[in-house]
């Protein structure tokens, strides 16, 4: 068995969620590419060092909840996206072990959502959550030309908490994204709160958990009709992308 020439990998806590490296197993397999993937998963950003320390053969990595911002601090330079969000979710170790952060949630999620966007005029979206993905989230519906409102449990400048979700807000919104880790395996009884009544067939309710694949946020938005989606096919597109960052290394 010939030794692995690259290794890449997914930095988070906890990982038993993600699909990342059966992924990147399997795309790597299909496409005759020597090389590996591993979860690396780290209950402190820090380890980060001896993660690169340890792995001569470490050519990039993913960086996943709850670490999107906190990679920062380690990181030598940031692309002009990542440096505008202030979330990285894919590092290339270039030359001499430098490390540059990209975020490629904003691609993923943009032409993830865009597809559904068509059969209505959106002008409001209520994004759950103030993480990483949040911050990618909120970039890509400006590009959209959709005016984006945070939701969090505690107060924040501008935005909105749970409790104020009244039925004549969630119905002016009419794209609503969860970028919490709510609903995720193993914990999928749980949901974001609000008045799911309040929801119509015009809304677009997109949920960034993607396993499981069907989320009880989704259960409760197709309920009343609306359109949903999982975070899978974002998986995907900034996953692809994420591998064409690391090959413009060579």
């Amino acid at each position: 068995m010939h030794a692995l020439k690259d290794l890449y990998g997914l930095v988070g806590y906890p990982l038993g969620h993600s699909f990342s490296k059966s992924y990147f197993t399997h795309k790597f397999l299909g496409e005759g590419i020597n090389a590996g993937y591993e979860n690396f998963e780290l209950d402190d950003i820090a380890l980060i060092r001896q993660v690169i320390e340890h792995n001569d053969n470490l050519r990039g990595f993913n960086v996943t909840i709850p670490y999107k911002e906190q990679i920062l601090p380690y990181l030598d330079s940031l692309d002009e996206v990542a440096a505008e969000i202030g979330a990285v979710n894919v590092v290339r170790i270039e030359n001499g072990g430098k490390l540059r952060g990209f975020n490629t949630d904003v691609y993923g999620f943009t032409e993830s959502l865009r597809p559904m966007l068509a059969h209505y005029n959106h002008k409001k979206a209520l994004v759950f959550g103030t993480g990483g993905a949040s911050k990618a989230v909120l970039a890509g519906l400006k590009e959209l030309g959709i005016e984006a409102t945070v939701v969090s449990r505690k107060q924040i400048a501008n935005g909105l908490t749970y409790s104020d979700l009244t039925p004549a807000i969630i119905g002016e919104h009419t794209v609503i994204v969860n970028t919490t880790p709510l609903g995720m395996y193993p914990y999928v009884d749980a949901a974001p709160i609000m008045s799911y009544s309040a929801l119509t067939s015009n809304h677009v309710c997109f949920d960034l958990v993607y396993n499981p694949t069907q989320t009880k946020f989704m259960n409760q938005c197709a309920e009343m009709g609306a359109m949903t989606s999982n975070g899978l096919k974002m998986l995907h597109l900034q996953a692809e992308q994420a591998w064409r960052i690391w090959q413009n290394a060579k």
